[in-house]
């Protein structure tokens, strides 16, 4: 291996974390220090992506910015959507530029939609495009997890990988319940007309996280040797059928973060102080949850996890029903905690089963030739690729749903719950019929 470790670039080459000798020397000091960095700016890049579902709590004619229910989880939606379509962009850029470069712009450009929501928040009368055009610089948050999952991969050895990217996903997916403390505790202490406040908090966090990584992480050549896969990824079937699972547990997960306080707002006329006071528990849970869900799936099998995560789905989406038709609060929160948990405990599962049904095809379309394991290596890194960029669209289906149900001022959130059943009830079916079905194409437990 040889560094050259002069400012202002920190090249590695010879990057090889599978020896042993050199990871015990070496290797393993140098990507804890590249993971520790990467978490923070994970982390950060998730709250600049899921800050709006907070803001538009504070959105009314008290501040002069009286926007609809409609109007706001438009707002909510669009930061999702841009964040889902950059995942797979990211992960190229950080495979052409280096982990440790890519992550100091990546971070650094999350300034830009911070102070811009900073600023423009405390203008009354500001229009809605404005707000719209914002979200979108936001979504440049999501695209974040997209190049640090790359980079990660690369940094560690494959026996290390499950825990590196567990930590990693789930640095940035509890950021989504931090903020959510965030503004509670902004709201708590000065009222709920002071949304700037927010923003504020967040941007020596981002300046932080860029000079974090522009000093203590490292550009490695394995990164870069990473290409290739997305394409037999893409023409594979099983990439768009765990991609449609992906949808229904990260979906759930990030689409039912951004709109929970909306939803409680809207269905029970909550303040912004009681809304907030409960949207930080579900994002919290269902972050704690995805780690569970892996563990469950190494011991059952990812697919039969899933299984049984949509199954219940279908039963907590059936109690909010219930709870909605009768204005039970209690019963709607208990409900939509079990739905946080459930697609985190789903999200595990669904991302264990890639790996053998990567290696299960390598070997079962007689592709196994030659170096079976990194060609199903290759096509597993493809898979996670695509289908945690099309998962993430879940999120932007679920505000959607919510926009549509709460559209009318009578509306409810009936109609939203009934459509959330009918998917989780493909995605039982899919999951059943393609990989735990008896006469299925997989040999391999998945």
């Amino acid at each position: 291996m040889t560094t050259t470790s002069t400012p202002p670039a920190r090249w590695i080459e010879g990057w090889d974390p599978e020896d042993e000798a050199f990871w015990q020397r070496s290797g393993r000091r140098i990507a804890r220090r590249n993971l520790l960095c990467s978490v923070f700016s994970e982390h950060i890049g998730f709250s600049v992506w899921s800050i709006w579902s907070v803001m538009v709590l504070f959105m009314s004619p008290d501040i002069g910015l009286p926007f609809s229910a409609s109007q706001k989880f438009l707002l909510v939606m669009t930061p999702t959507l841009v964040g889902a379509v950059l995942r797979l962009p990211y992960s190229a850029a950080v495979t052409r530029f280096g982990g440790r470069r890519w992550t100091v712009f990546s971070s650094a450009v999350l300034l830009v939609p911070t102070l811009l929501a900073c600023y423009f928040v405390r203008q009354p009368g500001t229009p809605l495009w404005v707000f719209v055009l914002i979200g979108a610089f936001a979504g440049l948050g999501g695209g974040n997890f997209g190049s640090s999952m790359t980079n990660v991969t690369a940094l560690f050895p494959q026996r290390h990988q499950g825990w590196a990217l567990g930590l990693n996903a789930g640095g940035g997916n509890i950021a989504v319940a931090v903020i959510q403390l965030v503004g509670l505790l902004v709201i708590a202490t000065v009222g709920n007309t002071h949304p700037s406040l927010v923003a504020a908090i967040y941007l020596p966090l981002i300046v932080l996280a860029a000079l974090a990584a522009a000093q203590w992480m490292d550009d490695v050549d394995a990164v870069g040797a990473r290409h290739g896969g997305l394409r037999e990824a893409a023409s594979n079937p099983h990439t768009w059928w765990t991609s449609l699972l992906y949808v229904g547990t990260f979906g759930s997960f990030i689409g039912y973060g951004f709109a929970f306080g909306l939803v409680l707002q809207t269905e029970f006329d909550f303040s912004p102080l009681r809304a907030a006071s409960y949207t930080f528990l579900g994002p919290l849970l269902g972050s704690l949850a995805r780690p569970l869900g892996g563990w469950l799936a190494d011991r059952w099998g990812g697919a039969r996890v899933t299984l049984v995560s949509f199954l219940l789905m279908v039963v907590g989406t059936g109690m909010l029903l219930v709870a909605s038709a009768g204005d039970a609060f209690p019963l709607f929160l208990v409900a939509f905690s079990a739905l946080f948990v459930l697609a985190g405990v789903g999200n595990g599962s669904t991302y264990k089963m890639i790996p053998a049904i990567a290696a299960e095809w390598v070997g079962a379309t007689g592709r196994g030739s030659g170096n079976s394991f990194t060609r199903a290596r290759r096509l597993s890194g493809g898979m996670l690729g695509i289908t945690g960029a099309v998962g993430a669209l879940g999120g932007v289906f679920i505000n959607l749903v919510f926009r549509d149900s709460y559209g009318d001022p009578a509306g409810s959130g009936v109609p939203a719950f009934v459509t959330f059943i009918g998917f989780y009830l493909v995605c039982v079916v899919v999951t059943w019929v393609v990989y735990l079905r008896p006469a299925s194409w997989g040999k391999r437990d998945v």
